[in-house]
């Protein structure tokens, strides 16, 4: 069956910011956690330079990279979701945001994979600041990347049932500021511990 295509609400009528206000908040919140920890990490790194550019070689950049454009290609499916739901394609937005699911499924397992090598190799917290600032920071990533996944399921289920429409969709664009957030985050991280010396 065919959608019935709805024309978009015009520009001035758009809410900003975009979704719930109380996401908002928490973002923020959490972007402002993320900025410590990233603070942090430079300034320590700035008193063990070389213990820090030892320990970084041992990372997998091919995995980090392929994580980076598994999330962007992910937020790139939820902006077509919000687009679809714009246009009150409800089945079209689930399906998009589906697409969005499964590019936080390849990023856990890739991450999982990252994490076994590093404990199989006998590397904990405790090993040395680097992979304490690695794990630490990339773990507590990878639990905002499950919690990201668990709001696109629940909202791309909604939207399956004709939950959202053109006119009322702001659960679709809150579930989508939290996951660029979560992209955005590791846009940062992954240049920050993998890749700069």
């Amino acid at each position: 069956m065919t959608e019935h295509v709805m024309s978009p609400p015009p520009a001035a009528a758009i809410k900003w910011p975009a979704g719930d206000l109380a996401m908002w908040f928490f973002i923020l919140a959490e972007l402002l956690v993320f900025g410590v920890f990233f603070a942090a990490y430079a300034f320590t790194r700035a008193h063990h330079v070389e213990l820090f550019n030892t320990s970084q070689q041992s990372l997998d950049r091919t995995s980090g990279m392929i994580n980076t454009m598994v999330l962007i290609s992910g937020s790139y499916c939820v902006v077509r979701g919000c687009q679809a739901i714009r246009s009150g394609l409800s089945q079209a937005c689930a399906r998009w945001l589906w697409a969005g699911f499964g590019s936080g499924a390849v990023f856990v397992v890739i991450k999982l994979g990252e994490f076994s090598a590093k404990l199989g190799a006998g590397i904990t917290l405790s090993t040395n600041p680097f992979y304490m600032f690695y794990l630490s920071l990339t773990f507590f990533h990878f639990m905002h990347v499950i919690l990201g996944m668990v709001i696109l399921a629940a909202v791309a289920v909604k939207a399956g049932q004709g939950g959202y429409s053109a006119a009322e969709h702001s659960g679709v664009e809150t579930g989508a500021s939290y996951w660029h957030m979560v992209d955005l985050v590791w846009i940062v991280l992954f240049p920050l511990v993998y890749v700069l010396h």
